[in-house]
């Protein structure tokens, strides 16, 4: 197991210097509303009670390629702050470690994408983008000049704009490093946007990139004529009933940070996924229509594809800022760096929401440090279980 070391002190600057560096980051990740600017979500007028079920027993271990893997050991060393498991609308297994809690707001790192993503389709269904095969600079000026002007808002949704773009973590001088440290206010999320340049023709090549999250923050707001915030609470989060305040972390211009700055508690992330997994209905109400869920959620192209013959390491397919395993039961997730998962499996009624602080995330590209394929193997045998 990870041996526990001391918290990184409590400040903004300290946080962005030291992360993916193996520095425990529990301390921070629960309170980076206290750390950062940021703009705020209301809990909800009309809040969703979730009702308990008979609480299951965690499997004792999985299996992981040829290993089997105990489960609670993999919980501690991940840095597990948070994991509730809810069956077709009930909530079976809840449980809090170290700065987690029911209350705590948790930063979503890339889980926000799948956020962002669904005001997207919200945006489409009430006629303020008319399709996602558009260019998107059509609503969004920031990207003209950039790899983005004359790219279908497709393309974005399905990390496949053709954009140069490095998002590896544990370099310093990466693009995704670049865009980190707007957290500290070194620059705007807009001029970054802008100085993106193209490398190989769009939708042709999933290339996983952060900024074409930030992008579809933008195409939120432009189309809309409101925040993210501001669309987000009366579209999504007042209609879901969530429970708790939730943040954006924001940009020295007051731009929420769309790529990742996300902060909310592990129940009202996973109603985002019982959103999903009931086909974007919630009681009795359409929020995004069906027709998105299943265009968000299947992969629709074969540089899409799990299992693809470039991926053999990853091998997760892409839809509209979700994940896709391959297999037959139909499961997605939204997944974000140092193990913040959402994962969703319609045929078992399964939703289940882990959040994280693994402090080997990031040290290198492997998945003994990152160890999100191994999570989605604890997620299947959880959903066994039920």
């Amino acid at each position: 197991m990870t041996e526990p070391v001391d918290y990184v002190a409590p400040d903004g600057p300290s946080l962005v210097d030291s992360l993916f560096t193996g520095v425990h980051q529990r301390q921070n990740f629960c309170r980076m509303h206290e750390l950062f600017p940021h703009s705020h979500l209301s809990p909800s007028p009309t809040p969703h009670a979730v009702t308990a079920g008979d609480t299951i027993e965690l499997p004792n271990s999985f299996g992981y390629e040829s290993e089997q893997l105990n489960t609670e050991a993999f919980l501690v060393d991940t840095g597990t702050s948070a994991l509730a498991v809810m069956h077709d609308g009930e909530l079976r297994y809840e449980r809090y470690e170290t700065t987690g809690g029911a209350g705590v707001p948790w930063l979503s790192m890339s889980v926000a994408k799948s956020f962002v993503a669904t005001l997207v389709g919200i945006a489409v269904d009430e006629g303020l983008i008319a399709s996602i095969d558009e260019p998107i600079d059509i609503y969004v000026p920031e990207v003209i000049g950039s790899a983005y002007e004359g790219v279908r808002i497709k393309d974005l949704l399905q990390m496949s704009s053709g954009a140069a773009w490095n998002e590896i973590y544990a370099d310093p001088d990466s693009d995704v490093a670049r865009l980190g440290r707007a957290f500290r206010g070194e620059g705007t999320l807009a001029d970054l946007v802008r100085g993106i340049k193209p490398s190989t023709e769009p939708g042709t090549v999933n290339l996983y990139n952060s900024a074409e999250t930030q992008a579809l923050g933008f195409l939120v707001s432009g189309a809309t004529g409101q925040s993210l915030t501001s669309y987000m609470q009366t579209k999504l989060w007042d209609p879901l009933g969530m429970n708790h305040d939730a943040y954006w972390v924001v940009d020295p211009e007051g731009v929420e940070m769309a790529f990742g700055g996300l902060n909310a508690t592990a129940l009202d992330y996973a109603r985002l996924g019982e959103l999903y997994r009931l086909g974007g209905q919630w009681q009795g109400k359409q929020i995004v229509s069906s027709h998105w869920v299943q265009a968000a959620t299947t992969p629709d192209a074969p540089h899409l594809m799990p299992n693809r013959p470039d991926d053999p390491d990853f091998g997760l397919g892409y839809g509209y800022q979700w994940w896709i395993p391959g297999g037959d039961e139909g499961e997605f997730m939204a997944i974000g760096v140092y193990n913040q998962l959402i994962y969703v499996n319609p045929t078992r009624k399964t939703v289940a929401v882990k959040l994280s602080a693994n402090p080997t995330y990031g040290l290198t590209e492997d998945e003994a440090d990152n160890q999100e394929l191994a999570s989605i193997e604890m997620f299947r045998a959880i959903a066994a279980r039920l």
